[in-house]
């Protein structure tokens, strides 16, 4: 080597990675025609690791840390060189710096809807989204799956990758898992978990480590969605005749504030209740002629009292415990001052209570 060679020729005293870009997860220090020092300086940040490559091959790993670059400090660089104790002179090295900082917050979704076998609606096709956080654990084998010997590798080309893996692997569970769909929207955190357990041995085969998986929202097509609100709000009514006993208790006392109101309802509630009798009547009727196969089922005689009902309040008596004839007679007694408006809340609060169960 010439002297001049020698005097353009520039040494690397200090090694280090300030990581003045966001996002990026490999770097690899420029070295061009430099040579780093012997027995110079390596920085190794918090989250970082330094990996030494001599030829293509893996030789020194670094965890943060300052370190002074000698044979003692380089042991396998050293054997792959074939340096003697002595050796002080600069050399040429290939030096990876990787992030090993958590990334948080990053999103996931399907591009596409998944279909799956689902218990209750039969093939459904949904959607899912949501978070992920990982990290690089093992920086060897970082480098030898993925990143590779470019100079900078970032965390969307990584995320590429493992949004792959995310996504088949979330299409082989849900495909295979028995869970109807409405327990598994319910139930998201157990989903997550589940997933997370399956990912995690596909991330660790690049080097990294999966610290959280969430899924936020899992959907369906719309259509389908309707039918689930429809099931949703009815099942919300519960109880179909104690709902109905709910709304005429709640209507009472807007019907005994107009005069002669108490005695409209009462008639309408008589009429609903022959009505729903006669229905049931004329429905247990065809059933049974049905049976007995009968070519034909005569309609059941409709009670009188639903054209009483049906007509004025005065055509058929109230009966002596009905909540509404009572009602009516407390708001006379109260119109005539015979008793005392708490008299008559109290009074109105028992029927309605007695009612209601």
């Amino acid at each position: 080597m010439s002297i001049g060679s020698f005097i353009r020729k520039q040494f690397i005293d200090i090694l280090q990675w300030t990581e003045d870009t966001d996002g990026v997860l490999a770097w690899r220090h420029p070295m061009e025609d430099m040579e780093i020092q012997y027995g110079g300086s390596l920085t190794v940040r918090e989250s970082q690791v330094a990996v030494f490559v001599n030829e293509g091959k893996i030789a020194d790993v670094f965890t943060p840390g300052m370190y002074k670059l000698t044979t003692q400090t380089l042991p396998v660089l050293t054997y792959l060189k074939n340096w003697d104790k002595l050796f002080e002179s600069p050399f040429k090295s290939d030096v990876y710096f990787f992030s090993t900082r958590l990334q948080i917050g990053r999103k996931w979704g399907t591009p596409q809807a998944i279909t799956i076998r689902d218990a209750d609606f039969g093939m459904v096709r949904l959607r899912a989204f949501g978070l992920y956080s990982y990290k690089i654990a093992d920086a060897a084998k970082f480098y030898s799956e993925i990143s590779g010997t470019r100079a900078e590798y970032t965390r969307d080309e990584v995320e590429e990758q493992l949004r792959n893996l995310l996504i088949a692997t979330m299409t082989s569970t849900l495909g295979a898992s028995s869970v109807p769909f409405l327990d598994m929207a319910a139930n998201q955190a157990l989903m997550s978990q589940t997933i997370r357990e399956k990912l995690a041995p596909e991330f660790e085969r690049y080097g990294v480590v999966l610290d959280n998986f969430a899924v936020t929202n899992v959907s369906l097509p719309e259509e389908l969605q309707k039918a689930i609100d429809t099931r949703i709000s009815m099942g919300m009514m519960g109880d179909m005749t104690r709902y109905t006993q709910y709304q005429v208790a709640s209507s009472i006392p807007l019907a005994a504030q107009n005069e002669g109101g108490v005695a409209g309802l009462g008639a309408s509630l008589a009429a609903g209740a022959v009505m729903g009798q006669a229905m049931a009547g004329g429905l247990a009727g065809g059933v049974a002629g049905a049976a007995s196969g009968a070519p034909g089922v005569p309609a059941p005689a409709v009670p009188v009292a639903v054209a009483g009902a049906a007509g004025t309040a005065g055509a058929t008596p109230a009966p002596a415990d009905d909540p509404a004839a009572r009602l009516q007679k407390l708001k006379e007694l109260l119109d005539k001052s015979l008793i005392s408006q708490a008299e008559f809340d109290t009074a109105k609060a028992e029927i309605l209570r007695k009612l209601v169960g």
